[in-house]
């Protein structure tokens, strides 16, 4: 059996676009998530405190490293920022195996998880990006 890789993947735009908007929730989810994590690593090894919710100093309360008595909201964030990286790696994966892109604009999508706010700016070209492929399967001017 012999495939001509050479004939270009057909794009379905409804498959992509629905990729995209999923891409585009993942990675601000994520975004958010990320600058909270910075946030909390900053108050955690930067002043020895972690954010603890629902306990003795009320809704939100900076307590001392390791003296969590209620709910751990550093961990939650931590643990909630590693289960929707995942999430935003398999919505990258949609876009780009989607587009039939080269692998190195895989990585470009999944770097925006890495760094704080980079995922909105590789949110805001990507999406560019895509809906300029988008008009022109669509034969949109």
């Amino acid at each position: 059996m012999t495939t001509d890789s050479s004939r270009p993947r057909v794009v379905v735009p409804d498959r992509l676009q629905s990729a995209l908007k999923w891409y585009r929730i993942a990675a601000w989810v994520t975004g958010i998530l990320l600058i909270l994590l910075t946030v909390e690593i900053i108050a955690k090894y930067g002043f020895g405190s972690e954010v603890e919710m629902f306990g003795a100093g009320g809704l939100f309360a900076l307590v001392p490293d390791g003296s969590v008595q209620a709910f751990n909201l550093s961990q939650a964030v931590l643990i909630a920022h590693g289960w929707f990286y995942v999430v935003y790696l398999f919505t990258s994966f949609r876009v780009w195996s989607t587009l039939r892109w080269p692998f190195w604009r895989f990585l470009w999508l999944a770097s925006g998880g890495l760094f704080p706010f980079l995922s909105f700016v590789i949110e805001h070209y990507a999406t560019k990006t895509v809906r300029a492929v988008l008009s022109e399967i669509r034969g949109e001017a």
